[in-house]
């Protein structure tokens, strides 16, 4: 009965947000461009053929211009440039989302420890926490995916291992302020031990932040991913955005003037980031009762 009476509360909740979140015209705009480009990323296997990633299959010319059968051109081995920024798509969203989880889990992990048990785990965490934020998280992003072996996995761990410590700040405090509620009090009071409390009191009034604090990390995740792949230290075997372009930079698209081989990932890094970035201002700004508009 109880259990019924709390998920009858969150659907409730997740109504009222929904409902608030409908009326930021930004958020809604973003959500609705991430609901294509996510749509188009999963349905690539359907809606093109992946064999045109391979050289040995191209059919195109040289960096083509658009025109001919191929509607963005090619590239520096006569592949299209559309297929590849589709199936490029999914590198860069998995990337980004699987990195993002990776860093928001452990950082609300060691933020609702450091504020919970105090003493010296919120010493040592802190600690830690303060020494990851003082090192340039590209740089150190960078020297991760180095080491590791080529790979999407090595760039998840990278980008995931550099950019938790921003999310266990956030969540320290939030943790603090739940924690003063009379109602955690009331549960001390009645014998609830450390996990009960963590399990259905903090964790569940840290959670709004925490989600709207996710979804702003996923663009910087993909920034990130982005600028390494650029940089040339992407999975070679995989396409994203970022590895195209590496490419177009290193095959000299640039001295030919291939705009078509450099503006459409571009162009697709840049509105992902910008629609995550609006719901994110939208989540924050409707989950978070001090920024919305009076």
């Amino acid at each position: 009965m109880t259990a019924s009476i709390a998920w009858q509360r969150r659907r409730a909740a997740a109504g009222r947000v929904w409902a608030q979140f409908r009326t930021d015209r930004g958020g809604l705009i973003g959500l609705v461009v991430l609901t294509v480009i996510v749509l188009l990323a999963v349905l690539a296997p359907l809606i093109s053929d992946r064999s045109g990633l391979d050289v040995t299959h191209a059919t195109g010319g040289i960096l083509k211009p658009p025109g001919d059968g191929f509607l963005l051109g090619t590239d520096e081995s006569g592949r299209s440039v559309l297929l590849l920024l589709l199936w490029g798509s999914r590198i860069s969203l998995l990337v980004g989302l699987a990195a993002t989880l990776l860093s928001v889990g452990v950082g609300t992990i060691v933020g609702v420890l450091m504020a919970h048990f105090g003493g010296w785990v919120q010493a040592v965490l802190m600690r830690v926490t303060d020494f990851f934020l003082v090192l340039p998280s590209l740089v150190l992003a960078a020297v991760l995916s180095t080491v590791l072996t080529p790979g999407i996995g090595s760039i998840i761990v990278a980008i995931g291992a550099t950019a938790w410590p921003t999310t266990a700040r956030l969540v320290r405090s939030q943790t603090l302020a739940v924690e003063s509620r009379p109602y955690i009090e009331r549960s001390w009071a009645l014998g609830a031990g450390h996990w009960h409390v963590i399990g259905r009191h903090v964790l569940p009034a840290v959670a709004p932040l925490v989600f709207a604090n996710t979804t702003l990390n996923v663009a910087n995740s993909i920034i990130t991913e982005s600028t390494l792949s650029f940089l040339g230290l992407g999975d070679p075997n995989s396409p994203s955005w970022g590895s195209m372009l590496h490419n177009a930079l290193a095959t000299g698209a640039v001295t030919a003037r291939a705009w078509w081989y450099l503006l459409p990932p571009g162009v697709a890094i840049a509105v992902v980031v910008l629609a995550f970035m609006m719901c994110g201002r939208a989540l924050e700004a409707v989950l978070n009762p001090r920024l919305r508009e009076r």
